[in-house]
């Protein structure tokens, strides 16, 4: 999978993947998807595609309440990254932006707070775009919640974010549901991934490129 690099030695993609379609069920599309959008290195492509897939195959799950679910899922391990970045994070921002070292790299505590106001103020794009790009999607709290970034906002945006993939998924494991065998599932689920990754990537270099047009044309003004 191409969404994150995990060492083989770590988590193995495809025996994961033969033993999610033997063991599929709602409650480990929440459990593994609470994992995928928390700061532990978790593809979604081996769960929401196989998960829907099995909803039209077998007919146990539903494919809209599949991605509901792993939604659910997402904004739960999402919130966990919040929390951890307020808690943990923002104390060390701030230690770093008092100390002599942050102040030989020109930070200092105003430059930090007016940060925080931006991300707050222009948070909710971020977090909702964040969410479709890969690698990003499970890193992006982490500067809101640095950011003290509403709870409420943040919690819609990351959710309406992760809906859109989580649906994204979810038709590509309904659609292959009518063209691939289950023995060809994973195969076909890696290649397409391959696909949605480079529209992610495009999706960030777009971002990139608009973040810097209005840079600098602010900059000229």
């Amino acid at each position: 999978m191409t969404d994150l690099l995990i060492p083989a030695a770590i988590f193995d993609a495809a025996q994961f993947f033969d033993w999610f379609v033997n063991n599929a069920s709602y409650l480990f599309v929440f459990v593994f998807m609470v994992i995928e959008s928390s700061f532990i290195p978790f593809p979604s492509e081996v769960v929401v595609p196989p998960a829907a897939y099995l909803a039209v195959q077998k007919g146990d799950m539903n494919v809209f309440v599949v991605v509901l679910v792993a939604t659910a899922g997402a904004i739960v391990g999402a919130l966990i990254n919040y929390v951890l970045a307020l808690l943990i994070g923002r104390p060390l921002v701030y230690s770093f932006a008092n100390s002599r070292l942050g102040h030989a790299c020109l930070i200092d505590q105003a430059k930090v707070e007016k940060a925080e106001a931006y991300f707050d103020r222009h948070g909710a794009v971020s977090t909702f775009i964040g969410r479709l790009i890969p690698a990003v999607r499970q890193l992006i709290s982490i500067p809101a919640g640095i950011a003290r970034m509403n709870i409420w906002a943040f919690t819609l945006f990351t959710g309406l974010g992760a809906l859109v993939w989580n649906g994204v998924l979810g038709g590509l494991g309904w659609w292959l549901a009518q063209h691939v065998s289950l023995g060809a599932l994973y195969d076909a689920v890696e290649k397409y991934n391959g696909y949605l990754t480079i529209a992610g990537l495009v999706i960030l270099a777009l971002c990139v490129v608009y973040i810097l047009f209005h840079a600098f044309r602010g900059k000229k003004q």
